[in-house]
């Protein structure tokens, strides 16, 4: 079971709300903070573990700052993303770019930056040499197919564009070896969102059991494996939360048993989670503005798709709690729903709530990750601002609200001459 707690009381989010209007997705320092120690510190028995934070997941730079100042790097898979990171100050080996299908530019802003490069594809090494030269450090993605399974948000690794198959793993190597690349790394990333330690246990046993099979007929080192990411959180309270120690401890047995006690040269553990070092400590703040009765009880808020997209894609559950009405029964049941032009647009249905008025405070838990970063301008709808809850307890604008002006600033309007 998980309590879902919010670091505020109704009146310190009715003080915010004069300063910044709702919507707006609010992230807890600490929480982020402790997150990313209790990974660093599960994982201490390897003295040079490594968590690549997926920018994806929360792409600002006041949290990776954060993240930088606990040791993380950072996985980037657009340019955009690189960009992200070279602001905060991220360089070299702090930063693995693992992207697919992947433009001319990015690569060579990858090598400009001197980021760890993780190949999606055979063809894309001849590419990569032709567009930006090879690095001496490589690593390439797997794809079992049909050796393993994935799960509902990333779906069946045979169904998946990601990665190279095992044979074409052997080829990729051998002829990066032969193009004068001296080390190399191994990732796979099959599932996201995952509760169960058990099925990443069994991806490290696969993958160090490939390290080993690749080094011997390859005649290769290997200085890393990426464990990839999808540590799941638990969205629903009935959930446990994920058990670090017992992913940890089974992956040093495996390290122990595979790599050590085979005679293999040491090799470096990373991962690249993002939704668990974020995902838990971020909150979409939203007030409830109309109550509809029709063939079921909606509340309507100012907050919708536009600020958390995940409901509508993945039919995702994300916990919802009225301030101030935390220990009131929930006798009412409500679809809770936002205003775009899409029947989609439900942030939760046949939710059981407390009795909600016109201007109650929403809060809408578990928005640390894919939450703002997947935020889109559909309908014109704007996207909100992001606020930081510091160690301190103040409160920091880390990203403003988009206005009208930004969204009319792409387009073209001369020779229009209406009034707006």
């Amino acid at each position: 079971m998980t309590i879902k707690r919010f670091p505020l009381t109704a009146k310190q989010v009715a003080n915010i709300t004069t300063t910044y209007p709702t919507p707006f997705h609010i992230y807890d320092e600490q929480g982020i903070r402790q997150a990313a120690r209790n990974l660093k510190q599960t994982f201490s028995w390897s003295e040079t573990f490594t968590n690549y934070f997926a920018v994806k997941a929360l792409p600002n730079p006041h949290i990776l700052r954060i993240l930088k100042e606990e040791g993380l790097g950072v996985d980037c898979s657009s340019l955009p993303e690189l960009l992200l990171a070279q602001h905060v100050g991220f360089t070299g080996d702090d930063i693995m770019f693992t992207s697919n299908e992947t433009p001319a530019n990015e690569f060579r802003k990858a090598r400009e930056l001197g980021a760890i490069i993780n190949l999606d594809d055979i063809s894309h090494l001849e590419y990569l040499e032709h567009v930006a030269s090879l690095p001496d450090l490589l690593s390439f993605r797997y794809n079992p197919g049909p050796l393993r399974s994935g799960n509902t948000i990333i779906g069946d690794p045979r169904e998946a564009k990601y990665g190279l198959t095992y044979e074409q793993l052997f080829s990729a190597y051998a002829m990066a070896k032969s193009k004068g690349v001296h080390r190399f790394g191994l990732h796979a990333m099959l599932a996201s969102n995952e509760l169960d330690p058990l099925y990443f246990i069994e991806t490290a046993s696969m993958l160090f059991d490939l390290v080993a099979t690749l080094a011997r007929e390859v005649g290769i080192t290997f200085s890393f494996v990426n464990l990839g990411g999808g540590i799941g959180i638990p969205y629903r309270p009935e959930q446990e939360p994920f058990d670090l120690d017992i992913f940890s401890r089974g992956v040093a047995d495996l390290y122990e048993r595979k790599i050590v006690q085979q005679g293999l040269p040491p090799l470096q553990i990373v991962m690249e989670c993002g939704r668990f070092i974020t995902g838990p400590h971020g909150y979409l703040i939203t007030t409830a503005i109309h109550h509809k009765e029709t063939y079921k009880d909606y509340i309507g808020l100012d907050a919708c798709m536009t600020n958390l997209m995940r409901p509508a894609l993945y039919g995702a559950y994300h916990h919802v709690t009225v301030l101030g009405k935390e220990e009131a029964p929930a006798t009412h049941i409500y679809d809770v729903v936002g205003s775009l032009c899409e029947n989609f647009d439900k942030f939760a249905i046949d939710r059981s709530l407390p009795p909600i008025d016109t201007n109650d405070i929403v809060v809408i838990h578990d928005t640390g990750a894919h939450g703002h970063a997947m935020g889109f301008n559909y309908n014109g709808k704007l996207r909100s601002a992001e606020l930081l809850l510091t160690t301190s307890g103040n409160i920091q604008l880390i990203r403003r609200a988009e206005t009208i002006e930004d969204y009319f600033s792409t387009l073209d309007f001369t020779g229009f001459n209406g009034q707006a």
